[in-house]
């Protein structure tokens, strides 16, 4: 996982150079393997899962704008976007929605997005956040708690020769969409 880091830094840097393909094993864009079992029933001490997150620069971690890559027995996944991000942030992200609708639409509607099998997944508010109109036509949106681009591949994709251009094919086609989260957020694309 290391080594791909590392082999995906230039393809990285053709998409965005603020975000970063770092190979460090602690610290940089691979997850830990250790799983946090303090208050886990299951004291199991590894994930059975490698993941890589290629974050902002200027980001401290996972709760920023970036790409990611999770590998697991069964379930392989390419994601893009924020996940989980905080009130602030989350604020930030819905008026730039509402500033700027149709493009917000355009973007995730666009034809290479649905092609590449993409879809917009995460956690969503149950009713419409404080002080946004229940009756605003991209409120399904303005409710969501991540903005994450997905798709699911196959252990056979991920283990085959050409799958770092693949994952790379991926990230320049949900980049449109990020570069909109990343800007709204007053960071540098």
């Amino acid at each position: 996982m290391l080594t791909f880091i590392e082999e995906f830094a230039p393809h990285l840097e053709k998409i965005s150079e603020h975000f970063l393909a770092d190979a460090r094993p602690i610290g940089g864009s691979l997850f830990r393997i250790h799983r946090d079992t303090r208050f886990a029933k299951d004291k199991t001490p590894y994930k059975t899962h490698a993941g890589a997150h290629f974050r902002h620069a200027r980001a401290k971690d996972v709760h920023a704008p970036g790409f990611y890559l999770h590998m697991e027995p069964g379930n392989v996944f390419m994601g893009a976007g924020i996940w989980h991000p905080d009130s602030s942030t989350l604020g930030k992200i819905r008026e730039a929605i509402v500033a700027g609708p149709k493009r917000w639409k355009r973007l995730n509607n666009a034809k290479a997005l649905r092609t590449a099998g993409c879809e917009l997944v995460g956690d969503s508010l149950k009713r419409p956040p404080r002080g946004y109109d229940p009756e605003h036509p991209l409120i399904e949106d303005l409710k969501r708690k991540d903005f994450i681009l997905a798709v699911t591949t196959t252990e056979e994709d991920a283990l085959a020769p050409d799958f770092i251009k693949r994952f790379a094919k991926f990230c320049k086609t949900a980049a449109p969409v990020s570069e909109f989260l990343t800007r709204a957020l007053d960071l540098e694309w």
